[in-house]
């Protein structure tokens, strides 16, 4: 693949969009080597995803505007589908999904954050939708996503406004869950996603599964959902092991994702 890598770190995976001399803007090819990179993912090694952009200036400077350009009624909306159906992708891995956000972070890069789990940014990290300044609305997902985690008010200011957040005003509305210095970023991100992947994979996939369900029915419905998952990992060897192990006072053997 030309703009999207793929590595590992033992159990955690490094997900990076490699296009810095177009800040890693998003056109077709781009969007559908994540689609094919998130298909290549191990699910039975890798236990935590960090989303990465290459660079410093920018995490995914937007969708590329040069392809959209030109775009037809009905183009345009095909190529909404294709980032929303990839994007979705990401969002409902089972895997647990950590942005690191570093730089801009406009448009189709704020909506392919925003479908990660979690989001860390750097200091320099700059969110927003600033689509209606070009005549189009988000197309990957924005308009939802954005409303669901910081709620509609918020959302619809920042969408109708086309306003920049930089990262002490998005960790203050809960856009990102925490801001550190760029030299440390990854780091911080690759602490994250390693006291994820130590803990039962069955057990975190199973949460993931849990809030994201849960979020889309009413609260009846979201506590049997809740109910099942907790009940289906009494199957797993993971449970017996560290259940037994803290009742003999000790430390538990390694997870082994069964």
């Amino acid at each position: 693949m030309d703009f999207v890598q793929f590595s590992a770190q033992g159990n955690v995976g490094i997900l990076t969009i490699n296009r810095p001399a177009a800040l890693n803007a998003l056109n077709d090819q781009v969007i559908r080597e994540l689609d094919a990179a998130l298909d290549q993912i191990d699910r039975n090694v890798i236990r935590c995803v960090i989303v990465r952009g290459a660079g410093e200036k920018a995490f995914v400077a937007g969708a590329d505007i040069g392809q959209m350009s030109t775009l037809s009624k009905q183009e345009g909306q095909a190529f909404g589908k294709l980032g929303n159906d990839v994007f979705r992708k990401l969002e409902t891995l089972p895997i647990p999904t950590i942005a690191a956000v570093c730089g801009f972070a406009l448009g189709g890069g704020c909506e392919l954050a925003m479908s990660c789990d979690i989001r860390l940014a750097s200091e320099t990290a700059v969110f927003g939708q600033p689509e209606v300044g070009l005549g189009i609305t988000p197309g990957f997902g924005g308009t939802q996503r954005m409303a669901r985690l910081i709620g509609p008010g918020r959302a619809k200011e920042l969408l109708y406004t086309a306003r920049k957040v930089k990262a002490p005003e998005a960790l203050a509305i809960g856009l990102v869950q925490a801001v550190y210095p760029v030299e440390t970023l990854m780091d911080e991100a690759m602490k994250m996603a390693q006291r994820i992947a130590g803990n039962a994979p069955i057990a975190v996939r199973a949460c993931k599964k849990a809030v994201n369900d849960g979020l889309q029915v009413d609260m009846d419905k979201a506590v049997e959902i809740e109910e099942a998952l907790f009940g289906s990992c009494f199957e797993t060897k993971d449970q017996r092991n560290a259940m037994t192990a803290f009742l003999e006072k000790r430390k538990a053997d390694p997870f082994v994702n069964e």
